[in-house]
């Protein structure tokens, strides 16, 4: 039987949802007509949170495994502003698959649904943990903020979902 470990958890497989979601994102855009005009800067912007949401992922892990070893203020800091920082990628990635999926290609329009669910949830899950690793914080409200912005981004672009 493998050894018990604390990590990966639920912060760095949100981030891995959120990176799926913002690659799906752009994928969908890049299928936008060839005069939508924001088609680059979607692409691009999606691109860039993708990799920055997947080195959530890795700074997640070590966070919470140095956590579990030490619960220093340092340590607590970290688990903290690594999910607050995925809540608020996550919103941007949804809103940016809620445009894709009003704007874009109709033909695509599920995948930037889809990738607008999937940020959502991964926003969710940021804010969760915020709330659970520091209560009575500002972070909380800022980031169940970022949560319902990317929920409602969400339902938007499943309006789209032929």
């Amino acid at each position: 039987m493998p050894a018990r470990t604390p990590a990966p958890g639920g912060g760095a497989v949100g981030a891995i949802v959120a990176s799926l979601a913002a690659g799906l994102t752009a994928m969908a855009a890049r299928f936008a007509p060839d005069e939508w005009e924001p088609r680059a800067e979607v692409v691009g912007r999606a691109e860039e949170l993708r990799v920055r949401v997947e080195r959530l992922a890795d700074a997640d892990a070590e966070a919470y495994g140095a956590f579990m070893a030490e619960r220093s203020p340092e340590n607590v800091e970290r688990i903290v502003a690594i999910p607050f920082e995925l809540a608020e990628v996550a919103a941007e990635v949804a809103e940016l698959a809620a445009l894709v999926a009003g704007e874009g290609n109709s033909n695509v329009s599920g995948d930037a649904a889809a990738a607008g669910d999937l940020a959502a949830a991964a926003a969710s899950i940021g804010a969760r943990l915020v709330a659970l690793n520091a209560a009575g914080d500002a972070r909380v409200a800022q980031a169940k903020a970022h949560a319902e912005r990317a929920a409602a981004a969400a339902h938007w672009a499943g309006r789209f979902d032929a």
